[in-house]
């Protein structure tokens, strides 16, 4: 039975080492650019910032004059007066032309500030699609980080594992030789399935974090690849932060969500002053020519006019200027006026909440780091500590001098401190490139 188990076991391993030799490997690089082309909500961000490319393109033709065509065909039934004014009944068939045209002269600057506001309009979302895909960057460097997290502690829990078993044998053949009782490898036994759950648990764990990115990525789940292991940056006592102010005074002046925000303040600045120029008066030229044809139309001998005649006998043409001033409107432009007012209060807010908020984020950046790179230091001195601690109790147990309970608590130790080691040093790579992330620099592993 134990060599079809053994069987089994052989061919789920080969399954899986031949999948994963077949599944391509993935730099952090590689991952970010796919994102940025093929995420969802990116591709959203590119449309709307289209949409507004096309609305500032509207606002600049606003500007120029305006050109219309008019035709009209009317067939009319019934009675109608002759060239010799006496009713006739006939029937008639009309045709009539119009061509005008007509451009603002001045409108109170409404047109130069619709001009103005659409470009920040545009200007901010651009802005918004660039947050767009910063977020997506941090988000994908913390996934791929949890990935190569979750990796390690397989590594070690696998490693911890490995230790139990050689335990296994050597124990089992003290007490084939009375040197110890048959508890003391039960306990261990123990300790090894307790110890295999937790390969178990660390296994679905990086499942779970690769799940995670390749969603991020749009990706199914059964395209799966591996992501590569770069090499990290070594944690040492002699590594310095820069100061969060420092960080702070970069961030705003480059972060897109700033510069978003700043752009949404002049949008509406640039609304405040159309709203005004709605309440002051407006000048326009315009020019109309105009013609018209009817079958029935005769001279006064009775003969049907020529449509050539006609054509020159009918037509007006004309130019000129119009000068419309508001007078009373229900109090719309006033209200329009005091809306736009706070609108722009509203995004001055919006603005140094913005603001606030990204320090916030720093803040707690350079917080969490420093906090990491403590942990990590102190795991540091704990891990070494611990693995000198479990091989002077692995002595002693070899010589029966303690028991198993004692040896899995001195084991169950190192493996703690070995994890926090791990988290502490990703915590702080993470905070770090965040940091770096918000003083301009790209990230990179």
């Amino acid at each position: 039975m134990k060599r079809i188990y053994s069987l089994i076991a052989a061919a789920i391993l080969l399954v899986v080492t031949t999948s994963a030799q077949a599944q391509e490997s993935w730099s952090l690089q590689k991952c970010i650019d796919y994102a940025l082309k093929n995420n969802i909500q990116i591709k959203q961000q590119v449309l709307n910032s289209e949409y507004y490319t096309n609305q500032l393109g509207q606002a600049k033709n606003n500007r120029l004059p305006n050109l219309n065509a008019n035709f009209q065909n009317n067939t009319n039934f019934g009675r109608t007066v002759g060239a010799d004014n006496t009713y006739l009944d006939i029937n008639s068939n009309s045709t009539s032309g119009s061509l005008s045209s007509n451009i603002t002269l001045w409108s109170g600057f409404t047109l130069k500030n619709s001009v103005k506001m659409a470009d920040m309009d545009l200007r901010s979302t651009l802005e918004d699609l660039q947050k767009a895909k910063d977020d997506m960057m941090l988000n994908i460097a913390a996934s791929y980080l949890e990935i190569l997290f979750a990796d390690e502690l397989v590594t070690v829990a696998e490693d911890l594992q490995k230790i139990t078993q050689l335990q296994i044998d050597r124990t089992g053949k003290l007490v084939e030789a009375g040197s110890l009782a048959k508890g003391s490898l039960l306990e261990i036994e123990a300790q090894f399935a307790r110890e295999e759950l937790n390969v178990v648990n660390a296994q679905n764990r990086l499942q779970l974090a690769y799940l995670a990115l390749y969603q991020l990525l749009e990706l199914p789940s059964t395209e799966s690849f591996k992501v590569e292991k770069p090499v990290l940056p070594e944690i040492g006592a002699n590594m310095s932060l820069m100061n969060t102010m420092d960080v702070f005074k970069n961030a705003v002046q480059i972060r897109p969500a700033v510069k978003g925000a700043e752009f949404k303040l002049e949008s509406a600045r640039a609304q405040l002053l159309v709203a005004k120029g709605n309440m002051m008066p407006s000048l326009s030229f315009g020019g109309n020519y105009y013609n018209f044809y009817n079958n029935k139309y005769t001279d006064y001998s009775g003969n049907k006019i020529a449509f050539s005649d006609q054509i020159k006998s009918n037509e007006r043409y004309g130019f000129g200027f119009t000068l419309s001033v508001p007078i009373f409107n229900r109090y719309q432009a006033k209200t329009g006026v005091s809306n736009s007012q706070i609108q722009v209060e509203n995004t001055e807010l919006q603005l140094q909440s913005t603001k606030n908020l990204l320090r916030k984020d720093i803040e707690q950046a350079y917080t969490n780091a420093i906090a990491a790179f403590k942990r990590y230091v102190a795991n540091q001195k704990t891990v070494i500590s611990s693995k000198e601690a479990f091989r002077y109790t692995e002595e002693k147990f070899n010589v029966g001098m303690i028991n198993s309970v004692e040896y899995n608590q001195s084991k169950n130790n190192l493996s703690a401190a070995q994890s926090d080691l791990l988290q502490a040093k990703y915590e702080y790579i993470f905070r770090t490139k965040i940091l770096d992330f918000y003083n301009g620099k790209t990230i990179e592993l």
